[in-house]
């Protein structure tokens, strides 16, 4: 079992910078693949960045060379940090982490940006 913890979000002005945290507690050495998806008013959840065990990343192509992926095995957290932040940013993001093949998400934060 693993639970997740989000934190870091927030109202960010356009061009503005913002980083979100997710803690995992629980099995996090069982941790394979971690990620962040995203949730905006009447659209699908998307992908935006995921990062597996050994340090590999993807990005969706929206987001590419703005936001950074990365991760803390030891601590079993996973960080996005978002720069050059655009309104279409905006949505609940969601935490995800992946165990001996199981998904596990997290309650979501809220970023919006603004002016």
């Amino acid at each position: 079992q693993v639970q997740l913890v989000e934190s870091g979000g927030g109202l960010v002005q356009p061009g503005g910078s913002l980083r979100l945290s997710c803690a995992a507690s629980g099995s996090i050495f069982s941790i394979n693949a971690m990620g962040w998806y995203r949730q905006a008013p009447g659209k699908q959840r998307e992908l935006v960045a995921t990062i597996i065990r050994g340090g590999s990343t993807n990005y969706a192509d929206s987001v590419k060379g703005r936001f950074t992926i990365s991760r803390d095995n030891a601590k079993g957290t996973v960080y996005l940090q978002m720069n050059s932040s655009k309104p279409e940013d905006t949505a609940v993001y969601y935490c995800y982490v992946q165990v001996r093949g199981r998904p596990y998400w997290g309650q979501g934060t809220q970023v919006t940006v603004s002016s």
